[in-house]
Formats: C-alpha cells, structure tokens, sequence
C-alpha cells in the first residue's frame, strides 16, 4: 500500500481507508458502498502483496459530504458482526 500523503488527512473529516479482503469480489463492492456515501472516487483496481493472501486498495473519504440514508437500497444486505472478522 502506498503511504498516506498528508494531503489526504489535512483537515478534520478527511479519511483514509484501507480495504483488505479476499479478492475483487470482495474489496472493489465494499469500496463502492463508501464512495457510494461519501462521494470519493471509486478504486478501479485492487493490489497484491507478494506472498501475502487476498488482496488491498486504499480509499479517500471525505465525511462533510452529506449523506442521505433514507435513500440507501432496501436490497442491501447489512454487515453482521461474524462476516466483519
């Protein structure tokens, strides 16, 4: 993963997160979800460690964007406890 650039977490509310998971299927959705919220630019792609499972990808977030729950989808399947381990 690249290193965080100060930019990136210059002001309060700025975050940087980093996604590991099993594979594209995994990662590229989740990413989706939080750009989905918070309107950063969606990841086009994941990386892999050498020697290391699954894969990795870094988000930008920016939480003064407002967001509207009310209109997230009636399909989404909500994160449990056990799938977050």
């Amino acid at each position: 993963m690249n290193p965080i650039n100060e930019v990136h977490v210059s002001e309060p509310s700025l975050v940087v997160v980093d996604v590991a998971g099993a594979d594209d299927a995994t990662a590229l959705p989740f990413q989706q979800l939080l750009a989905d919220r918070w309107a950063t630019a969606k990841a086009e792609h994941t990386t892999r460690d050498a020697g290391k499972p699954g894969v990795r990808l870094s988000c930008y977030l920016d939480l003064r964007q407002p967001t509207d729950l009310t209109a997230a989808s009636a399909d989404a399947a909500p994160v449990s406890a056990a799938a977050s381990q």
